[in-house]
């Protein structure tokens, strides 16, 4: 097997970017943070997997072997309270959140991660690893609560530049008369009335949030990770909590590269439900379509936070129409020339992939590979809207046109647009819009066409009243030397 490109990602451990350094080369065992299903997802999750499914894609179409794991937490305080304030059971709320969270990530193009464990089917793992704990010194037992102990572990806080003095001064710890130490973190949790809970060597309980994950991603990637992400409010408690109870109970280290995506803002202010601005994806998915969401996440680099506002989702938008209108463009052009013309030479080589290969290895840099796909569009654009004078070169262009098409293809994959057939995409679009307008299409079509057969008998006074009148209508005309394109603007 040739050798594969290297990326470099930044490592929050280390707080630098280094290049990806794996257990067994060419295969990456990947674990990521999922969500507690408790309600819906908000838009805070869909930067985090937006940004983590863009990672998978892309070491993926650099050739490596990628096992994924993304958890459920169905077995939380917040699922507890949430169920009893429904009065179901609390399985049952969870399985319906795990649900639309599907059906969320599907709108956005996440693809699904390829084992999604659930903490209700791991309790014997997370018991296995608290037992261990408790044999190595570095947790107790007290009252059917198990803790671990966080002093025992000498590097503790290493991830998030922590020092444990300083956290018992500022800390705002829940006073526990079972812990030793008020920092010490619950590992299982004893049995209270109204909770699930499980037999355990401690009694009835439950296990705590952090050795969830610990157990899951150890289960299903082994001891040693080679990515853990998540969101950057993770790092400190849960990523630190992983790490010590994970490295304490295996000896080993636990993750190689730990990534973490910055916050969302909504208009300049900390998204929060207190100040008012928390929007869950299905409120966003109800003005903008999925890919639109997904285009907007994109154009900020995943580590750096985003402002979300209506004006750069508005942008997003009209990038993703102007996608799939390119898109079918290039498609129509290529079916007219047939398969002849393909095979002459074309004008100009593309360097699409080697520049997109490039943004990849740079810590995902998902702006750089948004500016070159609409390097790729716009060079598709000019080349049918302009076609070369030369009518030796014209004959060139669908071979251009096909190599440009070629390359398109991989980028749109790794970025996860242009999911659709861009003549449905275009097809569902205008008649959303034309529904919003109570427009008739049929009737915007003659028209279109009359304006064309008036510019083509130089009844140049008659194109002018169409097209006044189309624009009436809403409409917006796009003129080609061999037709007219049009488009319904968007209701305000």
């Amino acid at each position: 097997m040739s050798e594969l490109p290297v990326p470099r990602l930044y490592n929050t451990l280390n707080r630098q970017v280094e290049p990806l350094v794996l257990q067994d080369p060419g295969f990456v065992r990947m674990y990521v943070c999922g969500v507690t299903v408790y309600n819906l997802c908000h838009i805070g999750h869909a930067r985090a997997y937006v940004a983590f499914d863009t990672l998978y894609r892309a070491l993926k179409y650099l050739g490596y072997q990628v096992k994924y794991v993304r958890n459920f937490t169905d077995v939380d305080d917040k699922i507890i309270n949430a169920a009893n304030e429904e009065g179901v059971d609390p399985f049952e709320l969870s399985e319906r959140y795990i649900k639309t969270f599907h059906e969320d990530m599907e709108a956005l193009g996440v693809l699904k991660a390829d084992v999604e464990p659930k903490v209700s089917e791991h309790i014997d793992e997370i018991i296995a690893m608290t037992e261990k704990l408790i044999e190595k010194g570095h947790a107790y037992a007290a009252e059917g609560d198990v803790y671990f102990a966080v002093r025992s572990m000498p590097d503790y806080g290493k991830l998030g530049r922590r020092d444990l003095d300083d956290l018992r001064a500022g800390a705002r710890v829940e006073i526990d008369e079972n812990k030793r130490d008020p920092l010490d973190f619950a590992l299982w949790k004893a049995k209270k009335p109204g909770e699930p809970a499980w037999e355990s060597p401690w009694g009835e309980g439950r296990p705590g949030w952090h050795v969830e994950c610990s157990a899951m991603s150890t289960t299903h990637l082994g001891a040693t990770l080679d990515i853990h992400g998540g969101g950057s409010d993770l790092v400190f408690p849960h990523h630190e909590n992983e790490i010590a109870q994970s490295e304490c109970a295996t000896g080993q280290t636990y993750a190689s590269h730990w990534c973490h995506n910055g916050f969302v803002n909504i208009d300049d202010e900390k998204m929060s439900k207190s100040l008012g601005n928390f929007f869950t994806i299905r409120e966003v998915l109800e003005r903008y379509d999925g890919e639109a969401i997904r285009y907007f996440l994109l154009t900020t680099h995943y580590r750096q936070p985003i402002n979300f506002s209506q004006k750069p989702l508005d942008e997003a938008s009209q990038r993703v129409a102007y996608l799939y209108t390119s898109l079918a463009k290039l498609s129509q052009r290529l079916e007219q020339a047939g398969e002849a013309a393909l095979e002459r030479a074309p004008l100009e080589e593309f360097d699409l992939l080697s520049r997109s290969q490039d943004a990849l290895l740079d810590d995902l840099n998902t702006p750089q590979l948004l500016g070159i796909l609409a390097d790729g569009l716009r060079k598709a654009n000019e080349l049918i809207d302009h076609p070369p004078a030369s009518k030796g070169e014209r004959k060139r262009v669908p071979a251009t046109l096909a190599q440009l098409q070629a390359q398109l293809h991989p980028l749109l994959e790794v970025l996860g647009l242009a999911r659709q057939s861009p003549v449905v995409w275009l097809q569902t679009r205008r008649d959303r819009r034309a529904q919003a307008l109570q427009l008739n299409i049929d009737e915007v079509e003659a028209l279109v066409a009359q304006r064309f057969a008036a510019k083509q008998e130089r009844n140049f006074e008659e194109a002018d009243r169409l097209r006044e009148q189309l624009n009436a209508l809403g409409i917006d005309l796009f003129d080609r030397r061999d037709g007219t394109d049009w488009d319904i603007r968007e209701a305000t």
